[in-house]
């Protein structure tokens, strides 16, 4: 029978070279279970010195991990592959105890988790090869390379703990490279169960697991030992390490913000958008980049009444409270914090001239008095312009707003301020192609709430929303690599 989560981590250790290693810090945080609203670990903010050790850890370890023959370093992957296969459901559930979010959204972020293993493992077979080609000149043969660069730094968000990590980790292994991995401070728990899985299955040094304050994570950015830095984040934060990263040189991949639109066409399937749209908006309680904020309804008075009648119905039905009882819907903020910034976005919202129409401010979870629960919220008479609708709130509160037509609304979402995502429900051919063609956004979806690529197609942003040249997963194979062409003739 699996155990439950434990009640108490004590003091967190950090994963260097093979070994866990007890921070010298003065400097420790406290690690919540949001549902509860109690502290389950202490986490350390490494010291300089003990960033310096990781880097070194993976530097050294590259020496000997890049020339390990391709097929030996598969045999680690499909181990990680494994290992993450057997304890999937022991993950979820410490992935739910430290973010709040159901088991069942748990049980899917271990499926992507796993998702990107194997798409790892297949791009090395498929995609990450050299070319060849004889007689480029007389006697002259020339050769294409793809080689891995050395240790990078990999810095990642709170909202999913474990899947946003294996966007990175899998394919720079694989590839050849090494790590040091620096997880949010809020949700570093299940990463750190990750570890302990796969602290015996790796060589020393080739994946290393640290916890830091902004200073020694910059410190990370620019150690002249690493290579570049895979980021995922705020806009704010991404442009920072994307600045500290160019200054030194260094490779830069950043995942960013968003304040995503969704378009509903009056020809959509009514009862299929709503369904849909709830989960895009609420599911992980309003936490994730792709999650849809602006709802703009194209259509007559009454197509609007009949959407915003359903939704709001649709949305009093999310049954609230801790992730582990099987039967939520949604759980809490992942932190008092995240919760007190929707409270004052939604607020700021009404000052701004928006109207409520679901208020999920004094929510209540009688059996966890002390949790970080907000509810469902909805706000009409939104407009582009305001705020509320251009940043991102990252929490459990949709916006209504109504455009005149499918051009105006693509307007409103090219003049966003970020460029993540943005999805269209109709039934019309024409109408969908034309949105595919003209958003300028990553994502898309036509009749999809989540625009959420698979791990083998990369997981794309534009503008604020994706810095850099590259983006998640399988494009990561050109972040962790670069080209070296040989021309060769021989006497």
């Amino acid at each position: 029978m699996l155990q439950p989560p434990k009640l108490n981590y004590g003091r967190m250790k950090l994963f260097i070279n093979g070994k866990w290693i007890e921070s010298s810090t003065s400097s420790y945080l406290p690690v919540y279970d949001p549902g509860k609203g109690e502290i389950i670990a202490e986490m350390p903010s490494a010291t300089k010195e003990e960033i310096d050790e990781a880097v070194e850890a993976a530097y050294e370890a590259f020496k000997s991990w890049s020339r390990t023959p391709v097929p030996e370093r598969l045999q680690y992957i499909f181990r990680m592959k494994y290992l993450l296969e057997e304890n999937k459901e022991k993950l979820a559930r410490i992935n739910t105890q430290n973010h709040g979010k159901t088991i069942r959204e748990s049980r899917g972020d271990l499926r992507r988790t796993i998702e990107n293993v194997e798409a790892a493992i297949s791009a090395l077979y498929s995609i990450a090869k050299g070319e060849f080609q004889q007689e480029i000149a007389r006697g002259i043969d020339e050769v294409m390379m793809r080689e891995p660069l050395g240790a990078f730094a990999v810095i990642t968000p709170y909202n999913f703990p474990i899947m946003i990590p294996f966007w990175f980790i899998p394919y720079a292994l694989a590839l050849g490279d090494t790590l040091v991995v620096k997880v949010s401070p809020v949700t570093p728990l299940p990463m750190m169960a990750v570890m302990e899985i796969l602290a015996n299955e790796l060589p020393p040094g080739v994946l290393n697991l640290v916890y830091a304050d902004d200073a020694t994570s910059e410190h990370l950015v620019t150690h002249p030992l690493v290579e570049g830095t895979a980021f995922v984040g705020t806009s704010r934060v991404g442009l920072r390490v994307y600045e500290l990263s160019a200054s030194h040189g260094k490779r830069f991949l950043g995942g960013g913000s968003a304040s995503n639109y969704a378009v509903v066409m009056p020809d959509a399937d009514l009862d299929r958008a709503v369904n849909v749209l709830r989960e895009s908006k609420f599911g992980n309680t309003g936490q994730r980049c792709l999650a849809i904020q602006n709802i703009v309804i194209v259509g007559d008075d009454q197509f609007y009444d009949k959407f915003r009648s359903s939704f709001v119905e649709s949305a009093k039905q999310i049954k609230i409270g801790y992730g582990l009882d099987e039967t939520v819907d949604m759980g809490p903020m992942a932190s008092s914090r995240y919760k007190e910034s929707v409270v004052r976005w939604i607020e700021k919202g009404l000052s701004e001239g928006a109207s409520m129409v679901l208020d999920g401010r004094n929510v209540t979870v009688p059996e966890h008095p002390n949790g970080f629960y907000i509810g469902p919220t909805v706000l009409e008479r939104v407009t582009p312009d305001m705020n509320v609708a251009r940043e991102e709130i990252f929490g459990p509160v949709a916006n209504l707003m109504r455009a005149d037509s499918l051009d105006e609304a693509v307007e409103w979402i090219n003049r966003n301020k970020y460029h993540h995502s943005a999805v269209i429900f109709t039934s019309n051919g024409k109408w969908a192609r034309d949105f595919l063609q003209s958003v300028n956004v990553g994502n898309v979806g036509v009749n999809i709430g989540i625009a959420a690529p698979v791990g083998w197609f990369p997981f794309c942003g534009r503008r604020l929303s994706g810095l850099g040249s590259h983006h998640p997963q399988i494009d990561v194979i050109d972040f962790f690599t670069d080209r070296k062409v040989g021309i060769i003739r021989w006497f």
